[in-house]
């Protein structure tokens, strides 16, 4: 048996192409420089990642070397302190053209004061992903003339959405029209509720800081989701089981129409062998209050060191060397988001996959989780909310009641980064 002192062991979020870029880098940066370390990838699904380096010690007792990192935990990483600051290390050995070589957007949520708590590795916000040869199909647009006497494109509103989610269902058959991640894992639905709320010109906090759920905003945002989720023939039927990774999986097969998901998925229908929707992916701002209100959302996943890892400089040489053009472009190639600027633009990349360069405009109207130490139990308390939205027939404004009461205690202790 090999004993940890010979191994090098990654925690990585259960997707292939994540598990497929890190063991490539990895032969990558052994055949480059032989370090004698076996590599032991283990892939996780997103609350046992979160237990395995969190709620179970894994990153401060040795566990791991290096971690996939949602942006979301990174301040109850550093209130925990188990990241190695990276700082230093960037003064002494920064990786290859940073930080000029990535968006501002991709270097600040892992950076709490002076800190600096991983380098970014998988990016790609929130986007509406579309399949164009249904948009595009000749009968399809003509029966959509006929019927709403306007022309199908892509949804700008969030009525419209609904409206062309249910036509959709309607007209292709073995298609639904639109499937969403639903799953109550305190992440996806936390991020439809925000997406709903922002879109509508909602905020989720008040002008002191302090969570404020009881908004015409919100309702209206909860309103639509619950009425749009309960709506048997416009979505998929299994939403309440999928998260992001599944959802994104069913567009693939060829089964909805559209969806709002991650930029990642878009990328990996449109390029996947097995994709059944491959090369007729497009990609377009997310439907909104109106036309100038569109709004994205910034999370992505960063690479830690663990502070109990037994190999940290090596953990610092494997962690820029994954940062140089030619492995992020890798990373890009193997169905994961590049971080750099260079892959974005990589004429490669955007014949590959023509919507690539438009990452920097979905980057433009992305906002970001704010850098709470609270965030995880905020976001637990959405999850919730949302949950019994979709699954309860109890009136929205009583739910949103309800949410603001489980905080009222406690609002004037809040910690904000």
């Amino acid at each position: 048996m090999t004993s940890r002192d010979e191994t090098f062991r990654i925690a990585v979020r259960k997707f292939g192409p994540f598990e497929e870029a890190i063991c490539r880098q990895w032969e990558a940066f052994e055949a480059a420089s032989p370090n004698g370390l076996k590599l032991d990838l283990v892939a996780l699904e997103l609350h046992d990642l979160q237990e395995a380096l969190f709620s179970s010690g894994g990153m401060a007792d040795g566990e791991w070397d290096v971690a996939f990192v949602a942006t979301d935990w990174i301040a109850a990483m550093h209130e925990l302190r188990c990241a190695v600051d990276l700082g230093p290390l960037h003064e002494r050995e920064a990786p290859q053209d940073y930080p000029e070589g990535w968006s501002s957007s991709l270097l600040r949520l892992q950076r709490i004061g002076d800190s600096v708590l991983g380098v970014p590795y998988h990016d790609g916000p929130e986007c509406l992903i579309y399949r164009r040869d249904l948009f595009e199909d000749i009968a399809l647009r003509e029966r959509y003339r006929q019927q709403f006497d306007r022309d199908l494109a892509p949804p700008k509103t969030w009525t419209e959405f609904h409206r062309q989610a249910r036509f959709f269902q309607r007209e292709v058959d073995g298609v639904y029209g639109t499937v969403f991640a639903a799953y109550p894992d305190g992440h996806n639905s936390v991020y439809d509720f925000l997406l709903q709320l922002w879109t509508r010109g909602g905020e989720l906090f008040d002008s002191a800081r302090n969570l404020c759920f009881q908004t015409t905003e919100a309702n209206d945002a909860l309103s639509f989701y619950r009425a749009l989720l309960n709506d048997s023939e416009a979505v998929h039927p299994e939403c309440r089981t999928l998260d992001s990774v599944a959802a994104g999986m069913r567009f693939a097969s060829g089964e909805v129409a559209m969806m709002v998901n991650w930029f990642g998925f878009a990328a990996h229908a449109h390029t996947a062998q097995t994709s059944a929707v491959r090369g007729l992916v497009e990609i377009a701002d997310l439907p909104a209050r109106s036309a100038d209100s569109t709004v994205s959302l910034n999370v992505y996943w960063i690479l830690s060191i663990a502070s109990g890892s037994p190999h940290k400089e090596l953990a610092w040489n494997f962690l820029r060397h994954t940062q140089t053009p030619a492995m992020d472009k890798l990373t890009t190639t193997c169905g994961a988001i590049g971080c750099r600027k260079t892959t974005w633009a990589d004429t490669d990349v955007n014949v590959m996959i023509p919507f690539y360069r438009r990452l920097e405009g979905l980057h433009a109207h992305a906002r970001e989780i704010p850098q709470r130490v609270d965030w995880p139990s905020i976001a637990a308390t959405i999850d919730g909310l949302v949950t019994r939205t979709i699954s309860t027939s109890k009136p929205i404004a009583e739910l949103l009641k309800h949410a603001d009461d489980a905080f009222a205690g406690r609002r004037n202790q809040v910690s904000v980064l």
